[in-house]
């Protein structure tokens, strides 16, 4: 992200954290949520555009979502979807 819009970088840090949270509970424990979570985020550090950030931090979202409402096994399905974008 560039420095223009120090509202995104805080918008992405505090999703991060989020999902961090939530994936305390993976069934395959947290190091491995985490490391998952790391490398996807990870994969989009290089990105500069600001609507392919908003979008990131929008499915980012649905990924939380699906893992409060419909179990953990959305999140790891929306997280190989994201990998695979």
């Amino acid at each position: 992200m560039s420095a223009a819009n120090p509202e995104l970088r805080k918008q992405v840090i505090a999703i991060y954290k989020e999902l961090l949270y939530v994936g305390r509970e993976y069934p395959l424990g947290y190091k491995y949520f985490q490391s998952r979570l790391h490398k996807a985020f990870m994969s989009k550090a290089t990105e500069r555009d600001e609507a392919k950030i908003r979008a990131g931090i929008a499915h980012a979202q649905y990924v939380k979502q699906g893992i409060g409402s419909s179990g953990i096994v959305s999140c790891e399905s929306a997280m190989m979807q994201a990998r695979e974008a």
